[in-house]
């Protein structure tokens, strides 16, 4: 997998992160987390610098999102489950996280990214709802630069270990995905701000 990721970023870098985060965010199987935090190492060795990483991942993100929600404003539910199925988006989903959403409304647009299989429904929802599309974009854009960062910094900060972010994820879910993001931003001020020792 390692060398398919780098293959793939030396060839199409940050237009790549791009189309791809938009075609993952709108419901297409990509890998998405994984290809971040791929890309956060890359970063890491100098392959790719982290403000074009961290633009060409929110761009593809806010991009995708975006989409998603148009497509819902003007053809509703009965598109998404149509459609959904071959976007392995399920009845079962749409039915859970119309729940969610009820509950807890915009909010799920910003944390919905740190959930495998909810970011992809979120902004169908919000266009069902006939949510504002300024509300929209506050809280689905903000989420998308966090989710970004998170995983870009994620990747950085681990370095060869990359790969352990997705087998975290799979057994610990949002908790470790909150408590890891803290420590890899906090890393990363850090580094950046640390006093430097005169000599």
């Amino acid at each position: 997998m390692e060398q398919h990721l780098d293959l793939f970023l030396m060839k199409y870098g940050y237009v790549g992160i791009f189309v791809s985060l938009a075609l993952g965010v709108v419901g297409l199987p990509i890998p998405d987390e994984v290809l971040m935090t791929y890309a956060g190492y890359a970063v890491s060795r100098g392959i790719l610098d982290m403000p074009f990483a961290v633009l060409s991942a929110f761009l593809g993100a806010a991009v995708g999102i975006s989409v998603s929600y148009a497509i819902a404003l003007k053809w509703g539910l009965p598109l998404l489950l149509k459609v959904g199925p071959y976007l392995h988006i399920t009845p079962k989903k749409i039915e859970s996280t119309q729940g969610l959403f009820t509950k807890f409304g915009p909010y799920l647009l910003f944390i919905g990214y740190f959930l495998p299989g909810v970011r992809h429904i979120t902004a169908y929802l919000a266009g069902m709802a006939s949510m504002d599309f300024r509300r929209f974009a506050i809280f689905s854009y903000s989420g998308a630069l966090l989710w970004s960062m998170t995983f870009l910094l994620l990747g950085r900060a681990l370095g060869k270990e990359w790969f352990k972010v997705v087998v975290y994820i799979r057994h610990y879910g949002l908790t470790f995905l909150l408590i890891a993001a803290a420590v890899a931003i906090v890393i990363y001020l850090f580094r950046k701000y640390k006093p430097t020792t005169r000599t």
